[in-house]
């Protein structure tokens, strides 16, 4: 288990609560910034390599995609670069672009994160006795996804070795994944009857349901639980002043530097960056202790 994941999953979940509302709702350069910067370092310590790269293959196109398509379909602004088929391409719209996609694709880092610590254990531990149904349900639809891909992929290889693929017109291909994906349906339709009738015999809904976990509230959560909602609201209080508010348009403005907004980018920034730093603090000590064995 990686280290941030071993803390409490109620210290997880308010965690990743207060990082991705806050990038999400913030129109500010320092902290969309500090959100892609806090996730991708986050991210790349919770993969291998392998996964790292493919990450970087897919969200790299993605970034320019979004940032390309804002000036191209909005013209607002004072600052024209250039006219295309007589509509202005301006500096404000294409900042903005780009400002969506540091938010997107930051908000996609945290929340893959976020799938990589809340497991469905802990996230049945935090919400069974609030919400059983809808817990179980969402949390079941999140062990879907993983096993689609899983079976997919078997299902792929299986047609491959008895010699689907091998030719090269488009219409045998098309007709290939056809098969492929009325495999997979069929599939998903027996699985979800064999787990309804498996959770029936064992009798899901007969009685109240009770639960065994191995969590506990430690020291060390209350630590860390009260740093995170204490800078959580430093920040949130500097964006609910307005200290932090940035405007795009009809011109850039400029990055307010008051102390309050000051506190309050530091404030997220140490926020954004805390995993990162708890799982190099560990990483290092591993790395320590092995070499004095």
């Amino acid at each position: 288990m990686k280290a941030f994941g071993s803390y409490h999953p109620l210290v997880s979940f308010v965690y990743f609560i207060s990082v991705l509302l806050i990038a999400m709702f913030a129109v500010n350069p320092i902290i969309q910034i500090s959100a892609l910067v806090g996730g991708c370092m986050f991210c790349f310590m919770l993969q291998s390599k392998g996964r790292v790269l493919s990450d970087i293959g897919f969200y790299v196109p993605l970034f320019f995609l979004v940032s390309v398509t804002n000036p191209l379909f909005s013209h607002n602004g004072v600052t024209p670069l250039f006219f295309l088929n007589g509509n202005p391409v301006t500096l404000e719209a294409v900042i903005y672009g780009i400002a969506i996609a540091v938010t997107v694709i930051g908000v996609m880092m945290w929340c893959k994160c976020y799938s990589e610590i809340i497991t469905t254990d802990k996230f049945l531990y935090l919400f069974s006795r609030i919400v059983p149904k809808i817990s179980l349900i969402i949390s079941m639809a999140l062990r879907f996804i993983p096993n689609f891909k899983r079976q997919l992929k078997r299902v792929s290889r299986a047609q491959k070795a008895m010699g689907m693929y091998s030719s090269k017109s488009y219409y045998d291909r098309i007709r290939n994944a056809m098969r492929i994906f009325m495999a997979m349906i069929s599939w998903s339709l027996e699985n979800s009857i064999e787990v309804s009738l498996s959770m029936k015999a064992r009798g899901y809904g007969v009685v109240k349901r009770t639960t065994f976990s191995l969590f506990r509230f430690r020291k060390n959560d209350v630590y860390i639980l009260s740093a995170i909602v204490l800078l959580s609201l430093v920040s949130l209080f500097g964006i609910a002043m307005g200290e932090t508010i940035f405007y795009y348009y009809p011109s850039i403005s400029a990055i307010n530097f008051s102390p309050l907004a000051v506190t309050a980018y530091i404030s997220y920034g140490i926020i954004a960056t805390l995993p990162f730093i708890i799982e190099f603090k560990e990483a290092a000590l591993w790395k320590y202790y092995i070499s004095k064995i």
